[in-house]
């Protein structure tokens, strides 16, 4: 257990997709303040694509929270060309963890930090789960048949050309390994506590019900997640990923979508507030969030 929650005035916030390469991006994330010392801030992933630019804002958070918590997105993991770190699959994931751990920022791959704080105790669990592609296209039984729908139709991840899952032999094989890790640590948490699950891909498939186009579901997650905010106690689960921010309830657990997306999303009028989400304490069901009317085909 690591860091506590002071029980001040401090809130539990959360924020994910700040894709920083974009200017207008980085003006949102550079304004993030918190409202109190004690506030800790949850990073659900996609922070940036290159190393520069996620050590740039990892770094300004964590001088300004009194904690910060990250879990890796998919465009963290992408290699691309014109990055100096030039580091793939696991290796750059491991790269990345130490880089959280210099910052004092914890990650899936630390002991899971005890919130104390307003809506507390609650155990605040990062985690890096991928995907399996078991959220298929509509119509489809296998992977092989759902890739080659998406395909045909030109809706393709960028993660296919700039993921790479070494030295596991496919992205799904990962996702497995990362699952059975990850299912392990949860069962080791304090059964006492309710949790706050984190990860950056939607946990259940009804999470994904607004895309726009379902053929890219496939790229959002995996089965062997959905019953786990019943089986772990979750208080609240926080994810990004499909650029739908929005508050849902599942089971009579609070789902909260905190991702600020790219520029000509954020900008449409009826596109919800881009900013910090708070998370603890929470809200009552009634006062959730609707689902704006904007569906998205990429994140």
């Amino acid at each position: 257990m690591t860091g506590n929650g002071g029980r001040g005035s401090g809130s539990l916030l959360a924020i994910s997709d700040l894709h920083v390469a974009y200017a207008e991006n980085k003006k949102i994330a550079n304004c993030l303040r918190p409202a109190s010392d004690d506030d800790w801030l949850i990073v659900a992933g996609d922070v940036g694509e290159l190393s520069t630019d996620i050590e740039w804002a990892l770094t300004a958070l964590s001088e300004r929270f009194a904690k910060v918590i990250w879990a890796p997105g998919n465009h963290e993991l992408w290699t691309p060309r014109d990055d100096p770190l030039q580091l793939r699959g696991q290796d750059r994931y491991d790269h990345l963890v130490e880089l959280c751990r210099s910052l004092g920022v914890l990650t899936p791959e630390d002991p899971y930090a005890v919130w104390e704080g307003r809506g507390g105790p609650v155990t605040v669990a990062p985690l890096f789960v991928l995907y399996d592609y078991t959220f298929r296209a509509p119509g489809t039984t296998t992977k092989q048949e759902s890739l080659a729908v998406a395909y045909d139709k030109g809706i393709v991840c960028s993660d296919e050309f700039l993921l790479h899952p070494d030295p596991y032999p496919t992205r799904d094989a990962w996702c497995r390994a990362r699952v059975a890790r990850t299912e392990r640590r949860l069962q080791e948490c304090d059964p006492d506590l309710p949790t706050v699950l984190v990860n950056h891909f939607p946990l259940i498939r009804e999470n994904t019900g607004l895309l726009h186009h379902q053929e890219f579901a496939q790229w959002c997650g995996t089965v062997r997640t959905a019953d786990w905010h019943r089986r772990f106690r979750a208080e609240a689960v926080v994810y990004g990923h499909l650029h739908i921010p929005r508050t849902t309830w599942h089971d009579g657990v609070r789902f909260e979508e905190v991702s600020v997306g790219y520029p000509r999303e954020w900008r449409r009028p009826a596109h919800p507030r881009t900013g910090l989400r708070r998370i603890l304490p929470g809200t009552p069901p009634d006062a959730a969030m609707a689902p704006g009317p904007e569906k998205v085909r990429r994140a």
